[in-house]
């Protein structure tokens, strides 16, 4: 009879920490293009999005799910259907980080261009407003620069984008991640030449799965993606305190 008395007791007890712990796991959806989605690890492949390595970043009881594909836009990654996918998920508490523009600008792509002042702020609400319905938490993200040096100088290619994606964080109160901010100061404190190291700058048969070698200023290298999430992690500390709490020391 007191074993029994002791059990139930424990159960009481036990019970309540437990729907606790549950209550206060999150996860953090990451939603977005190349520069953020997770790659394949098979045959060498060197590029790495920075949601590939933001995981290892938290503690136990942060679930980071990178939704993010290469190539895809506001317009696009909700016309395939993968948004759905995402909001199916979603509940009370979760975080969305969104991340786009290097691929809304395309304007000769019907399928991903949307214009920065227009269809790009107009989606970019749309994502505020549903992930809100479900209870979660919506997190902007300016897109990372790229690496483009002309005489010297780090030249723009954005344009708009994260301009328009700062006016919507402050219009609808979104914490923001201003990762287009910290990568250019990133790239140019490298400077020209040594910044190469953050992108995919491959000599010929450095790796077998490109044996002519690579020179690309846009996709990342494990390195560069490393460096953007001690970035993103920085910018959490200011604008997601709550979150920045569960980051490893």
């Amino acid at each position: 009879m007191k074993h029994a008395i002791r059990y139930g007791l424990l159960i009481l007890l036990v019970l309540p920490l437990m729907s606790y712990v549950q209550q206060k796991e999150i996860t953090i959806f990451l939603i977005g293009d190349s520069t953020l989605a997770d790659k394949p690890y098979g045959g060498g492949n060197p590029e790495k999005g920075w949601g590939q390595v933001f995981p290892l970043y938290f503690q136990e009881g942060v679930k980071v799910e990178n939704h993010a594909v290469n190539g895809r836009s506001t317009k696009s990654f909700r016309d395939e259907g993968r948004w759905d996918k995402v909001l199916q998920k979603l509940k009370k508490g979760d975080y969305v980080i969104i991340e786009f523009g290097h691929n809304d600008s395309k304007s000769k792509d019907t399928t991903r261009y949307a214009a920065a002042e227009t269809d790009y702020r107009r989606n970019l609400k749309r994502y505020i407003d549903e992930t809100r319905a479900k209870g979660a938490i919506p997190v902007l993200a300016t897109p990372i620069v790229r690496r483009k040096f002309e005489q010297g100088r780090l030249v723009d290619t954005h344009g708009k984008y994260p301009e328009v994606v700062r006016a919507v964080a402050a219009e609808q109160k979104v914490p923001l991640l201003d990762l287009e901010k910290r990568t250019k100061e990133l790239v140019l404190r490298y400077g020209e030449e040594k910044s190469k190291a953050l992108f995919l700058h491959l000599e010929p048969k450095e790796y077998e799965s490109l044996p002519e070698g690579r020179h690309d200023d846009t996709h990342l290298s494990a390195y560069g993606a490393f460096r953007v999430s001690d970035l993103a992690a920085e910018e959490m500390r200011t604008a997601l305190p709550e979150v920045a709490k569960l980051l490893k020391k």
